[in-house]
């Protein structure tokens, strides 16, 4: 049960249903999934020793607020990782690893067109987990894992914005051109651009609601 907990309070935060900086009482908590305190707690623990909350001087927790050095720190260490990983699998797929990678792509196309973006996360995510597993290296594989959850965080912000939406399919079929054509330097290249993107597109973002915050 304090998994399934953990689970449920970690995906609310990422989706943003929890805010960063929300307060989270736990007689409230417990009372609303009918839960008892000590499940709850087993959760909070766990959620603040992988960084989601942090306690708060006056007691309970809070959720932790997305700094600029947390996100240049994430991308950053993205950008080296999913890179590489985008270069290794230039070199070592086969035809038939590339046809889950076009049927994926096409998905993310159609909800752009249909303009579902609630499913856009998702299916990016799985697009780029495919990309990563054509890297044939599970050691490396493990290591971008590790960043699955903040990645999922920051890919939430990132795709309600319209125009982004639409670069990042852009990208997609560049990248998966350039994984073709066994051009190693150039898919390296465009992912590091891309997540670099993806940062300013995030701090963009947080300005713009920081900014929307003194404004009212």
């Amino acid at each position: 049960l304090g998994q399934d907990v953990f689970e449920y309070l970690k995906n609310a935060i990422i989706d943003q249903t929890i805010e960063p900086g929300s307060r989270l009482v736990e007689s409230k908590i417990a009372d609303m999934l009918g839960i008892s305190r000590t499940p709850l707690r087993e959760a909070l623990h766990k959620l603040e020793r992988e960084d989601w909350i942090e306690k708060i001087p006056s007691g309970g927790f809070q959720v932790v607020t997305l700094t600029k050095e947390d996100i240049e720190q994430t991308f950053g260490i993205r950008s080296v990782l999913e890179a590489y990983a985008a270069r290794l699998a230039a070199e070592n797929y086969k035809e038939k690893d590339l046809i889950p990678l076009e049927k994926k792509m096409k998905e993310f196309q159609a909800c752009l067109s249909k303009k579902d973006n609630d499913k856009l996360q998702k299916i990016n995510t799985e697009f780029h987990d495919l990309l990563y597993g054509l890297s044939k290296s599970p050691k490396l594989i493990k290591m971008i894992n590790q960043l699955r959850a903040q990645i999922s965080r920051f890919r939430q912000i990132i795709l309600r914005q319209d125009q982004f939406a639409h670069e990042s399919n852009d990208d997609h079929i560049r990248m998966l051109s350039l994984i073709k054509a066994r051009d190693t330097d150039g898919v390296e290249q465009l992912v590091r651009h891309h997540i670099i993107k993806g940062k300013n597109a995030v701090l963009n973002q947080l300005a713009k609601e920081e900014q929307d915050k003194i404004s009212a």
